[in-house]
């Protein structure tokens, strides 16, 4: 069993940057792949961004060059850290973790960007 714990999210003007933390305990050994995922009022969860046992990583298109995802390994916690925010990225931002697909969720955190 894997727990997932986010943090960091909040208010910030457009233009702004926050970085959110994903603190993992438990199982460890067993996650494979990370990723950021996101969901906003109304609309389907996506995902933000990923990253690999080798580090690899990969964003979505619409935020390339503003977003990127991160990784320290003892303790254990993925970043995600977030420039250049705009309106559109205002969701509630969830960190998930697995063998390929996601088997564990964190609870997510809410970010909100607003003038």
């Amino acid at each position: 069993q894997v727990h997932l714990v986010e943090s960091g999210g909040g208010l910030v003007q457009p233009g702004g940057t926050l970085r959110l933390s994903c603190a993992a305990s438990g199982s460890i050994s067993s996650i494979n792949v990370v990723g950021w995922y996101r969901q906003a009022p109304g609309k389907q969860r996506e995902l933000v961004a990923q990253i690999y046992p080798d580090d690899a990583t990969r964003v979505r298109d619409s935020v390339e060059g503003r977003f990127t995802i991160s990784r320290d390994k003892s303790p254990y916690t993925v970043y995600l850290q977030m420039n250049d925010l705009k309106p559109e990225d205002t969701a509630v931002y969830y960190c998930a973790a697995g063998e390929v697909d996601p088997d564990y969720w964190g609870q997510g955190t809410q970010v909100t960007v607003s003038s």
